[in-house]
C-alpha cells in the first residue's frame, strides 16, 4: 500500500503514518489485496487525499467504505470511475443537488471536479473486498480516519461537514468547536431517502451560503 498523497497532507499525516498500528494496518492492507480482490486500485487507496489539498479544504464529506463492485470505486467517497452507471445513492444526491440549486441534472459520477475545488470525499474505510460491503472495517482504517477528522476540526476553521445517515453522524463527536458549519440529514440510500430522510435538505445551497460568508469560493456542484 503506497501512501500516495498530496504533499501538504503528507506533512499533516507524517506522524499517524509512523505509529505502529498505521503500520500494522499497511501489511494488513497488502496482504489482502495480494489474497483477493478489493478495490480501489491500490494506487487510488488515498486519491481524496491526493486530489483535495489540506490547504484548500473546505468541505469534509464523510462515506462509510468503498462500492465494492468491479470498477466503481476511485477513492472518494461516494464518486464511481468515469462512464460508470450511477449508483442510487449518487442518483439521489445529484437529484437533490439540482432541486436545491435549480441547476442541470448531472449524470456524471466521477466526483474528482468537487475534490478539486477542495471538498475532502472520504470513507470511514477506505477499502473492501469484492462483493463484501464492509468486509475491511475493524483493521485499523477507522482508527486513521477518525484522526483526520479531528486533525481537521483543530487546524482548521469554517469547514462545513457533511454527516449523512447514523454513521456519519456518530463522527459529529470528532469535531471540535472552531467555527464549522455541521449539516446533518438522512443518507442518501433509497432507503432512507423514499422515508423523507434526504430529499429537501438543502445542504448543498447551505454549503455554498456558509463559505460565501465566511470569504470562500463556493463549490460548483
Amino acid at each position: 500500500m503506497k501512501t500516495t498523497l498530496n504533499k501538504t497532507w503528507a506533512k499533516i499525516l507524517k506522524s499517524e503514518f509512523e505509529k505502529d498500528y498505521f503500520k500494522e494496518l499497511k501489511c494488513r492492507v497488502d496482504d489482502l489485496y495480494l489474497k483477493k480482490t478489493c478495490y480501489p486500485l491500490k494506487e487510488n487507496i488515498f486519491s481524496s487525499f491526493r486530489n483535495c489539498t489540506f490547504n484548500s479544504l473546505k468541505v469534509v464529506i464523510l462515506g462509510q467504505d468503498p462500492y465494492h463492485g468491479v470498477n466503481q470505486a476511485n477513492g472518494l467517497a461516494f464518486s464511481v470511475n468515469k462512464a460508470q452507471n450511477l449508483p442510487p445513492s449518487l442518483k439521489n444526491i445529484f437529484t437533490e443537488i439540482s432541486s436545491d440549486t435549480n441547476t442541470t441534472l448531472r449524470n456524471n459520477g466521477d466526483l474528482i471536479d468537487w475534490s478539486k475545488q477542495g471538498v475532502l470525499l472520504l470513507n470511514s474505510v477506505l477499502t473492501v473486498e469484492d462483493g463484501k460491503p464492509g468486509s475491511h472495517s475493524k483493521i485499523g482504517w477507522e482508527r486513521f480516519t477518525d484522526e483526520v477528522i479531528r486533525i481537521i476540526s483543530k487546524k482548521k476553521s469554517n469547514i462545513v461537514f457533511m454527516l449523512w445517515g447514523g454513521f456519519a453522524k456518530k463522527k459529529e463527536k470528532l469535531i471540535f468547536d472552531n467555527n464549522h458549519l455541521i449539516l446533518k440529514s438522512g443518507h442518501p440510500s433509497p432507503l432512507s431517502a423514499n422515508r423523507g430522510f434526504w430529499f429537501g435538505n438543502k445542504h448543498f445551497s447551505r454549503c455554498n451560503r456558509f463559505l460565501k460568508e465566511n470569504n470562500s469560493n463556493e463549490i460548483k456542484w
